[in-house]
């Protein structure tokens, strides 16, 4: 096979592989979802981070199903879903928006609480939708989250002080330094077909502005307005962490676990902070045993 036909091949693979089939309008725009496994089954939600989309979830979402009903969802500015010059898609607005899907897919009320897993600033908005919007969990599984301060590495502060500036890049240079950052997440290499899979999303005439712009809208005081009331966490906590995050330092995991009463801590030794690509079996293995 040439390198052109390879190409080609995954070309077609990445925009069919992994389709968010419905959708919901919700007050920052509409969200494409899917859900996978019996509908009678346990539920669990899967949040996904920054600059990711649920496509990262796609091995574990269908391992899951087996056991689970298993929900994902792109984020409102994020993978598939709506991304416009005026939209709010701060971490306040994406807790909202998720307290809105569990409306939506019937699960809140006494029995109908869902258990959720979350990545990277995913785990934010799960932990502001539980502590600040009255969100209920049976249980609750936070993988390399956004959850202590500082917030950010020094590209993203670099990123979101300059949006506007990075805004006009050439595509090309756009593509190159979104590529970039993507990988350096730590642990091992990413496949070349993922990593380009999770470039995409933010090329093109919606997706260049909206990748700095998620950047922008998001800062540490998110976090502040949560981070005091850890121990009010209710649910069974799960925190996951791979050891080589080069994004968010495997230091994390023990003073988040300490502040949550009852936590377990599950480190994951040679992942880097996207662990559901460096170490997607141990990931799914601690995940399918803490949800039971």
């Amino acid at each position: 096979m040439t390198g052109t036909e390879w190409k080609t091949g995954w070309k077609t693979d990445w925009k069919t592989e992994w389709d968010l089939d419905r959708s919901y309008l919700s007050s920052s725009g509409e969200v494409r979802w899917a859900a996978f496994g019996a509908p009678d089954a346990p539920p669990v939600v899967l949040l996904h981070g920054t600059p990711f989309s649920s496509y990262v979830w796609r091995g574990v979402a269908r391992a899951l199903a087996d056991r689970h009903r298993v929900f994902v969802w792109d984020m409102p500015g994020y993978g598939a879903s709506e991304k416009r010059a005026d939209q709010d898609v701060s971490l306040a607005a994406q807790g909202r928006v998720f307290g809105e899907l569990l409306e939506e897919w019937g699960l809140t009320g006494d029995g109908a609480e869902p258990a959720v897993v979350a990545h990277d600033f995913g785990g934010c908005v799960a932990l502001r939708a539980h502590l600040l919007h009255g969100a209920r969990y049976r249980r609750l599984a936070l993988v390399d989250p956004v959850a202590l301060p500082p917030f950010g590495s020094a590209a993203y502060q670099l990123f979101g002080g300059h949006a506007e500036v990075f805004e006009q890049l050439p595509p090309a240079l756009h593509r190159a330094l979104v590529r970039e950052y993507i990988g350096s997440t730590g642990g091992p290499e990413l496949h070349p077909a993922v990593w380009e899979r999770l470039v995409e999303p933010w090329c093109g005439e919606s997706g260049q502005p909206a990748f700095y712009r998620q950047i922008a809208q998001n800062d540490q005081r998110f976090i502040d307005e949560i981070e005091g009331r850890y121990g009010e966490v209710s649910p069974p906590v799960l925190v996951c962490w791979g050891t080589e995050d080069a994004w968010i330092s495997v230091a994390h995991a023990d003073e988040l676990a300490a502040r949550i009463p009852g936590a377990r801590l599950r480190l994951i030794e040679g992942a880097g902070h996207l662990v559901q690509e460096d170490a997607p079996a141990e990931l799914t293995a601690a995940l399918g045993g803490f949800l039971g």
